[in-house]
C-alpha cells in the first residue's frame, strides 16, 4: 500500500482529502466534542495536542500505516473516516469515521463511506473490513448495516487512554458481501 500521492476522492457532494494544519480549528472541534467522542481514546483537549495529532497522522499516513480522510464540504473539513488497524498478514483493515454533530442525518457519511469501501476494496485490495462501534450509537450501527456489513459479537476493551472499560460490538464487510 502506498498513500503518496495522497488519495483524493470526490463524490457528488464533497471532498474526500488530506487534512492539513489549515483545517486545525475544525479539526480541535472534531477532536474535542465529547458528545461525539464518547467512548473513544482520541480525544483531544488542547490545540497544541490536536496539533500534535494531526501532525502524527500524517507522518503515519506518509509511512503507509494508515490512511484518513478529511470530509469536506465546500472545503471546509466537517468530519474524518480513515482505514487503520492495517493487517500486514492479511488484506483488511478498521474503518473509523466522525461528523459534527450539525451535519449528522443528512447523507453525508453515507456518501462518504461508499467512496472509501470502494477505494478499500478495489485500491488496497482489502477484503475484509471491520468496524467496532459503541452498541450505544445506533447511528453509527446503523450506516454500518445500511452498508452491508455483518453484526458479530458483542465485546469489551479497555480504553487505552482512560483505563475504562469500553462496550463494542463487531461488524465486518467482505469484499465478496457488497450486493
Amino acid at each position: 500500500m502506498n498513500f503518496t500521492p495522497f488519495p483524493t476522492m470526490t463524490t457528488e457532494h464533497l471532498c474526500l482529502r488530506q487534512i492539513t494544519i489549515e483545517d486545525l480549528n475544525e479539526f480541535f472541534i472534531l477532536k474535542s466534542d465529547e458528545r461525539l467522542l464518547r467512548g473513544y481514546d482520541a480525544k483531544a483537549k488542547t490545540y497544541e495536542e490536536t496539533r500534535q495529532f494531526l501532525q502524527r497522522i500524517n507522518d503515519e499516513i506518509s509511512k503507509n500505516e494508515w490512511i484518513l480522510w478529511g470530509i469536506t464540504l465546500n472545503n471546509k473539513l466537517i468530519g474524518s473516516i480513515c482505514f487503520w488497524n492495517i493487517s500486514e498478514e492479511q488484506p483488511k483493515a478498521e474503518i473509523g469515521y466522525e461528523l459534527m454533530l450539525e451535519h449528522q442525518g443528512k447523507g453525508i457519511m453515507q456518501e462518504a463511506i461508499k467512496a472509501v469501501i470502494e477505494y478499500g476494496f478495489k485500491a488496497m485490495k482489502l477484503q475484509l473490513i471491520e468496524a467496532f462501534p459503541n452498541p450505544n450509537n445506533l447511528k453509527s450501527i446503523k450506516l454500518l448495516e445500511k452498508n452491508n456489513f455483518n453484526r458479530g459479537a458483542n465485546f469489551k476493551e479497555t480504553d487505552s487512554l482512560s483505563g475504562e472499560i469500553c462496550e463494542r460490538v463487531a461488524y465486518s464487510l467482505r469484499n465478496n458481501d457488497l450486493k
